[in-house]
């Protein structure tokens, strides 16, 4: 290390081997020998947490479908929808939507607890807003919004007449003779369909935490992703009055958490806030769209804007920075450490060092803040993050840390117990206390680490018969993580093998992207099916294995959470991603469809 660089160590005001030792202690009394199996599969007296749409008259049904279409797509989210977007501009027509819910939105159809906001900026999450002329109100949307922006380009690209809602898939069987694959669902449907596209996006099925008895509870219990108005009162912009004799429980300080408690809290008769790890909360700082801002928006000023943005939070060198919130602060520090001009002659050991001060920096303001704002000295040490920046989803809220100064809000640190001890009929155990409630409601999440065919919930047997499960048991195989040998014409959006963002949006729009390119293209080449070929294939896996190295070690240390796989961190969010950042990763597939000639495909007659 240069002894210039030492210096300005000197200068630090904190001692950064301090915090690594204090961010190590953290993590390791967090660790559980569980690890993801801590969490309960929605079955049994909890599988309405996963099935029941809130939304729609129970006890619908149909007529059963068999009949054939060129592409089906299973999801109706954001993924989905572009999917079936980018198809329609290829000039892939035969196409259907099949969706478990009740209309289109995915997360934010089920997501619609008091409070539900994205965190990134509108601009840049809601997509195709040049497509369709619209420009959001706000610059980070709350949920009202963006479930009627899903509904909006569902009316645009006439997605409406081509959806099956209420349809959940069970299985998907490739069929050796026709060269297609079967689909049965819970309508009885046995649907043909030439090329499946799995659009399931990563926020699909809730989790709860594997209480011991959790089903005992005789209160009133219910999971975020399913908020029960009918028994707060109010809706997504609040006023649950219904609570106002209630004692609440929230299990769970994540990124839902962070949102809707200030809502319950402001409600409730008495609120117990149940909390293993704090989230990173930094300021929000929302604001109504300036459309005068608006009017001066160029022509492919999106994806511009995206680019932008996902260059600066991979620490790429930067010019402007056109979202400039608290995603993109950390990084705007780390270029005032580091001067462009003089990257070059810094190691890339250095480099990690220098980044890794600027994230202590960073960190010791969101923990500041917890003191500037936190009344109570035990509750404030309780709600500071000891940890990396990015080993959790950073959050963003003004209203979730002042929650903590009501006098009928109780913040209950379980950290020392590696979570809540039990449930009982009349409430929660947790520190050898019980607590007395009259509603629980989970705050925990999705199982988006969770076993692959667990997250799914759906059989999926390609040539053989067999089983993708099976397949990928010793690890993902894939091309770009879409398409895995032995399962032809199969393709899944999501965060297998390619690149992972923080602006999942613009993720899925550049995979549906390539993978309507692949669909059309075999189509235009007369081919029956398409896969990897097994060189491809096993190229593409040793690459991503490859660049792990510093990624894994990052994860490692991290405290347990879902980015991790609960200190698993191979399997975690972001293990086994192609860590050159989604920028460089569309550049590849870009380069890849302008040579045209499909390298790395077997097109099979």
């Amino acid at each position: 290390m240069s002894a210039a660089f030492e210096n300005a160590n000197s200068q630090l005001g904190f001692d950064p081997d301090t915090l690594r030792d204090r961010y190590r202690t953290e993590r390791d009394k967090r660790l559980r020998g569980d690890g993801p199996d801590q969490y309960l599969e929605m079955s049994g007296k909890f599988a309405h947490y996963n099935e029941d749409d809130p939304y729609v008259d129970p006890g619908f049904s149909r007529e059963p479908l068999t009949d054939e279409k060129d592409v089906v797509i299973i999801g109706g989210g954001f993924s989905g929808l572009l999917a079936a977007a980018r198809l329609h501009e290829a000039g892939v027509k035969d196409v259907r939507i099949l969706e478990a819910g009740g209309d289109f939105g995915g997360t934010w159809y089920w997501n619609r607890y008091p409070g539900a906001q994205c965190d990134i900026e509108s601009y840049c999450y809601l997509p195709l807003l040049e497509e369709l002329g619209y420009i959001p109100k706000e610059k980070y949307s709350y949920v009202t919004e963006i479930f009627e922006h899903s509904r909006r380009i569902g009316r645009e690209y006439g997605l409406y007449d081509i959806t099956c809602f209420q349809t959940r898939v069970k299985s998907v069987d490739w069929d050796e003779t026709t060269k297609r694959w079967i689909i049965s669902t819970n309508q009885n449907d046995a649907i043909k369909a030439r090329f499946v596209v799995m659009a399931l996006g990563t926020a699909t099925r809730p989790k709860l935490p594997g209480l011991p008895g959790i089903e005992e509870f005789e209160g009133h219990s219910f999971h975020t992703s399913r908020w029960d108005y009918n028994y707060t009162g109010g809706d997504t912009r609040g006023e649950l009055t219904k609570l106002a004799d209630k004692r609440v429980a929230i299990i769970g300080t994540g990124a839902t958490a962070i949102q809707c408690v200030p809502y319950v809290g402001r409600h409730a008769k008495q609120t117990y806030v149940f909390q293993r790890t704090p989230s990173s909360v930094d300021l929000r700082g929302n604001k109504p769209t300036d459309y005068e801002w608006a009017k001066t928006l160029k022509p492919g000023w999106q994806r511009a804007r995206r680019e932008n943005f996902a260059a600066i939070v991979t620490g790429q060198p930067f010019e402007e920075d056109l979202v400039s919130d608290g995603w993109t602060d950390i990084f705007r520090n780390l270029a005032v450490i580091v001067p462009r001009e003089g990257a070059a002659a810094i190691t890339p050991e250095e480099m990690g060092r220098q980044a890794e001060i600027a994230d202590f920096r960073k960190m010791n303001q969101i923990r500041a803040r917890v003191d500037e704002v936190v009344k109570d000295h035990r509750t404030a040490e309780a709600l500071k993050p000891w940890y990396r920046q990015f080993c959790k989803r950073p959050t963003f809220n003004d209203e979730y840390l002042p929650t903590f100064n009501l006098p009928n809000v109780e913040l209950v640190d379980v950290s020392e117990a590696k979570g809540v001890e039990r449930i009982t009929k009349k409430g929660v155990v947790a520190n050898g206390k019980e607590y007395e409630v009259d509603c629980i409601i989970y705050s925990t999440g999705f199982e988006i680490t969770a076993d692959f065919k667990r997250r799914l919930g759906i059989e999926i047997n390609g040539e053989g018969g067999k089983s993708l499960f099976d397949h990928f048991k010793d690890g993902f195989k894939t091309l770009h993580g879409f398409s895995t040998r032995g399962f032809p014409n199969w393709f899944y959006i999501g965060i297998s093998q390619n690149a992972l963002s923080v602006n999942m949006t613009a993720m899925f729009d550049d995979q549906a992207r390539h993978i309507a390119y692949i669909i059309k293209q075999t189509q235009e080449r007369q081919a029956q099916a398409v896969q990897p070929t097994q060189e491809a294939q096993d190229e593409w896996v040793n690459l991503i294995q490859s660049v792990q190295i510093n990624n894994r070690a990052f994860l490692d240390a991290c405290t347990p959470g879902y980015y991790n796989n609960e200190g698993n961190a191979g399997t975690g969010l972001a293990g086994g991603t192609f860590t050159p950042g989604i920028n460089a990763f569309n550049a590849l597939l870009a380069e890849w469809r302008e040579k045209g000639d499909m390298k790395g495909m077997e097109l099979m007659p």
